[in-house]
């Protein structure tokens, strides 16, 4: 279960350049996150472009050529809230299905043209190798159980199939990691109490970034889960990483 650093820099080089309500908590229960979700979604897409000062955009962008989904594939897209994500990774002609546990972002996301389906990651409603390649942005680390979910992913992907995962992660450098914690959740709370219904969303939104694991811990969890060929790359610092992997193929004796 091999886990490499940094194997994608030649695809980042390659993207073009893109300038009172529940709130959950770190059990994450799944219904109280969906609720949460419901309670946020019609701003949610907008929230984030501003939190982010736009880089969302780049990260999403950078996520797709990653991801790079081929006319006629089945690619599932996992915790896709209102489906901006999987209408990108449509365009070249993949079939891309948006899969949500929060019904409130699915209807925030119908007009964009994309299947949609109510989903639990842990217990998907797919048959067994349905999908070429699954991904998941920014919403792993709300999944009660992140093994579980990933060994629940490999059973719908087709052998040699693809994993692409973008999600917060732990600056290297030390004084951008020491001001990205230091201000994080300082500046979400603050955003979610002058620009929500849910401000309390927007806390524990940062808190859970807070206590992700780091880019290597979180390859390990996914090679442990039975994926092979596990590498990442950091995007803005490392505050943002993507992590790719395959599925082994059915010879694969590892």
């Amino acid at each position: 279960m091999e886990v490499v650093a940094g194997g994608l820099n030649e695809v980042a080089r390659a993207a073009p350049k893109v300038l009172a309500m529940p709130r959950a908590n770190l059990d994450k229960d799944p219904h109280e996150v969906a609720a949460m979700f419901d309670g946020v979604a019609r701003g949610y897409d907008r929230a984030n472009s501003v939190m982010t000062f736009g880089f969302d955009r780049r990260w999403r962008t950078i996520t797709s050529h990653v991801l790079d989904a081929k006319p006629g594939e089945k690619v599932l897209d996992l915790a896709a809230g209102t489906g901006v994500s999987t209408a990108e990774y449509a365009r070249g002609g993949a079939w891309c299905l948006a899969a949500d546990f929060s019904l409130g972002m699915l209807r925030n996301g119908r007009h964009r043209g994309v299947p949609m389906v109510a989903a639990d990651a842990l217990h998907l409603p797919f048959a067994d190798e349905s999908f070429d390649a699954a991904t998941i942005s920014f919403g792993i680390r709300n999944f009660v159980d992140t093994k579980a979910a990933l060994v629940e992913i490999a059973r719908v992907v087709k052998p040699g199939g693809r994993l692409v995962i973008c999600e917060v992660s732990t600056p290297p450098f030390t004084p951008i990691r020491f001001l990205y914690r230091k201000f994080l959740l300082r500046v979400m709370t603050l955003f979610g109490r002058f620009s929500s219904s849910n401000p309390e969303a927007y806390s524990y939104l940062a808190e859970s970034m807070l206590a992700w694991p780091d880019q290597r811990a979180f390859a390990q969890t996914i090679a442990e889960a039975g994926w092979h060929r596990v590498e990442w790359l950091n995007l803005t610092f490392g505050v943002v990483a993507i992590h790719r992997a395959s599925k082994p193929p059915l010879n694969s004796e590892a």
